[in-house]
């Protein structure tokens, strides 16, 4: 792992949070980086004052803990290590193993002098009971795999398209980057992918149609940024011959959800301000994946990019949606903070569209659309000078990921 790659924009999470009277949960898809945040984050402890005894570190994959099989040994466990002189700070690596963990996590958390930190790579951990139990009681710290710019910055820059196509490529997983052959970052990305299908989908869900799930897997990274129901996947898979029902179709996008493989992107009424029930899109936690299970030969550079953007939005914390404006689509609205954001995609908007318009005109359409004054963009890879139509600021895609 390139332990050099801080990852602030996480490590300055736990930090502010640091003895606050929270749980702090970290999740994110299996290999993104959780258990090396913990290494950091422990380490900077460390040059805080924190002594080793104060530091309870328990990874419940790891064999030596395989013995703890309830919540009540996980928390005699932790309890006998507790120091009743100090605060101790505990972490806990892939809490979900153990049954109704939240239980043991609770007892912890009444404890004055204990600071609780937990990883998990499936959102059930923060639904159910645990979100019964401990409402109120925890802060949730979001993590994805590299972003472009920490890419950058363990690879450093040089050509930013050549890197961005190797960042497609080759994954953009931490571990991924220590890997030189390609053969090796694919045997990697297989294991990735076949433990986040068996262990966080089928043993999760009591899935028994494995073939099933990794045909909607595979029509699900090849629809990546098109709208899509369970509906119209379902009639589409029975199309290509391959029989699924409305209601499995459903439980297996569920699934890949909660197992942060994949994420979805409700459509939003720009104008009436409301969420529409229909429709939505769907993104990929990491293109290498999609790479690894497609190969390049389909790839839509556009859809790929726009997957990109949204990861990227996601990470600086703002609440995404596809707009509706009309019977035109704006690719995503972004709320955070200081209100909405628009945001159109395209890989090039230079030349003609075939319709009578440039491809420029084409993609200014929809945010003109919107009659408001919250920000625009338009986010393309063409490296032309920063240029505003009508307020619309268009920049390059690479340069706005590598600068908020």
């Amino acid at each position: 792992m390139n332990r050099w790659v801080l990852r602030p924009h996480y490590l300055d999470q736990l930090i502010r949070f640091r003895d606050k009277h929270l749980i702090k949960v970290v999740t994110g898809i299996r290999r993104c980086g959780k258990s090396t945040l913990f290494d950091l984050y422990i380490e900077h402890l460390k040059k805080q004052g924190v002594e080793e005894r104060q530091i309870i570190r328990i990874n419940l994959e790891y064999p030596e803990y395989h013995e703890l099989r309830t919540y009540m040994q996980l928390y005699k466990f932790i309890k006998e290590q507790v120091q009743e002189d100090c605060m101790n700070y505990i972490f806990i690596d892939e809490v979900q193993t153990v049954p109704e963990f939240q239980k043991a996590v609770d007892g912890l958390y009444v404890c004055e002098n204990c600071d609780v930190y937990i990883t998990g790579s499936n959102a059930y951990i923060l639904s159910g009971e645990l979100a019964t139990l401990l409402s109120g009681r925890y802060v949730e710290i979001k993590m994805l795999p590299f972003s472009f710019k920490e890419y950058i910055s363990a690879r450093g820059e040089s050509d930013l398209i050549i890197k961005y196509q190797n960042y497609l490529e080759n994954s953009s997983f931490p571990y991924a980057l220590e890997l030189e052959k390609k053969k090796d970052i694919r045997a990697y990305l297989g294991g990735i992918l076949d433990s986040v299908i068996l262990k966080d989908m089928v043993a999760r869900k009591k899935i028994t149609d494995v073939a099933g799930l990794q045909n909607l897997t595979r029509f699900a990274f090849d629809n990546i940024g098109n709208i899509m129901s369970a509906t119209r996947i379902a009639n589409t898979m029975i199309s290509e011959g391959r029989k699924i029902s409305v209601h499995t179709v459903e439980n297996y996008l569920e699934a890949m959800t909660e197992s942060f493989i994949l994420y979805r992107v409700n459509r939003y009424d720009i104008k009436g301000r409301r969420l529409l029930a229909t429709g939505a899109k769907y993104y990929i936690s990491d293109i290498g994946l999609r790479y690894y299970l497609l190969g390049s030969k389909r790839a839509d550079m556009g859809h790929i990019l726009e997957n990109i953007i949204y990861l990227e939005l996601l990470r600086r914390g703002y609440e995404i949606y596809v707009g509706k404006m009309g019977a035109t689509e704006v690719d995503f609205v972004a709320i955070g903070e200081d209100g909405e954001e628009y945001y159109q995609i395209a890989y090039t908007v230079e030349g003609e569209s075939g319709s009578g318009k440039t491809l420029l005109e084409r993609e200014l359409a929809p945010l003109e659309a919107v009659r408001d004054h919250n920000p625009k963009y338009l986010l393309t890879m063409d490296f032309t000078p920063k240029a505003s139509h009508n307020g619309i600021k268009q920049i390059n895609a690479l340069e706005w990921l590598l600068h908020e």
